[in-house]
């Protein structure tokens, strides 16, 4: 038996693993890296954020990505360039922080590594009809693996897509596992690039777990803080409560066959970028407001896009709790907007669960992996609501 192989099954029957989770999302801040000590599996699964780090990536990095990212066109030898030069960029971060943790590589289980997405294109975006829903993640597992020395698994999504999906959101899958609570109604509202959520009910039943994406979080808060003010994010939300929303803008925001679409969906900066923007512009013509208005009126549209969508899956409905992570969780003009329109719900973070919420997407995938490689009998429910029920995740084995 290939050692390695060996290797893998005495990981799967250990009382407990230490798996570290690796996200690295379409805003770029950085590679979040999550150390877990893991006990269980399925519904009894146990987890200990022992370590969490964001390591920045230097701007170099930032464009390199952004050179191929979310774009139809680009060079397919930088694409083929990059997918092992982002793998072994990884790699050293996780090895310069598990000597930070003073951690050997050896006491390492397993890394569950998102990658780097370049482009999702769900079959309601790209709407060409010989083709199926797509995603594509670089950042290749086997040269992690290599480097590190330890079994890596990475490319999530695409088992996802080929049971049926859209490879999105996959958060559903840890939600369920780590933060179901028989009792208690749960949304799990993430606000990265993107905004999605997770309804986990007081049931348990997964049949009734459902998912979707709805619409713009930080992404063209994130583009336009970029490109006009010269900062990675609006920090706090200064800029847009600086600013004044123009509704005029805000309404031509919201008018887009996307938040017409029927729950689940994704989306992505495919979509939703600096385009977008233009094109609400020239129709409302606000081409020459201030920039602080603009940034004020992406503010609201992100809250209000989240809002539209919790309002029609709750259904007047108010016996739940929402539960908050991801970077717009720290806009406190974003939140605002939130509760001011939520006035009915208690909004709290996944601190209040024993998991710090910037870490959480890390910790998703770290509990993808443990599932894989020592569970896979989770009944993820009858495959309705874009939640096929499959274990996800592809191994690469070290030399």
């Amino acid at each position: 038996m290939n050692p390695q192989i060996k290797k893998l099954a005495t990981i799967a029957n250990k009382a407990e693993r230490l798996i570290i989770g690796l996200m690295s999302g379409t805003s770029l801040d950085g590679l979040d890296i999550a150390l877990c000590r893991f006990r269980g599996i399925g519904l009894e699964t146990e987890i200990e954020l022992v370590a969490f780090e964001t390591i920045p990536y230097d701007s170099d990095f930032k464009d390199e990505i952004r050179s191929i990212f979310s774009k139809q066109e680009v060079s397919l030898e930088k694409v083929c360039l990059l997918n092992p030069w982002i793998g072994v960029t990884h790699a050293e971060m996780i090895l310069s922080c598990l000597k930070k943790w003073n951690y050997a590589t050896s006491e390492i289980d397993l890394i569950a590594s998102h990658g780097q997405t370049i482009y999702h294109a769900p079959k309601l975006l790209h709407q060409k009809e010989k083709f199926n829903n797509a995603t594509l993640q670089i950042g290749d597992g086997d040269h992690i693996a290599n480097k590190t020395g330890i079994i890596t698994l990475s490319d999530f999504r695409q088992k996802h897509i080929a049971a049926g999906g859209e490879g999105a959101p996959l958060a559903a899958y840890g939600d369920f596992l780590i933060f179901s609570k028989r009792g208690e109604n749960r949304i799990m509202l993430n606000i990265g690039g993107i905004a999605n959520f997770t309804y986990l009910p007081a049931t348990r039943n997964a049949d009734e777990v459902f998912c979707t994406d709805v619409g713009p979080g930080n992404t063209l808060m994130d583009a336009y803080a970029q490109k006009y003010f010269l900062k990675n994010f609006d920090e706090n939300g200064v800029i847009a409560t600086n600013g004044k929303i123009n509704d005029s803008l805000l309404n031509s925001l919201k008018n887009h066959s996307f938040f017409q679409q029927f729950f689940p969906k994704t989306t992505g900066p495919e979509l939703f970028n600096l385009n977008y923007l233009l094109r609400a512009q020239g129709q409302s013509q606000t081409e020459t407001i201030s920039h602080e208005d603009v940034m004020a009126t992406l503010n609201r549209f992100s809250a209000e896009m989240i809002v539209v969508a919790l309002k029609e899956f709750l259904n007047d409905r108010t016996d739940f709790k929402i539960y908050s992570s991801g970077g717009g969780m720290h806009n406190p003009l974003l939140m605002q907007h939130l509760k001011s329109q939520l006035p009915n719900h208690k909004f709290l973070i996944t601190a209040d669960l024993g998991i710090n919420p910037d870490a959480k997407e890390a910790v998703l995938f770290a509990t993808l992996a443990n599932e894989c490689i020592c569970g896979g009998q989770v009944n993820y429910g009858s495959g309705r609501n874009g939640i096929p029920s499959v274990s996800m995740g592809k191994i690469s084995l070290p030399n």
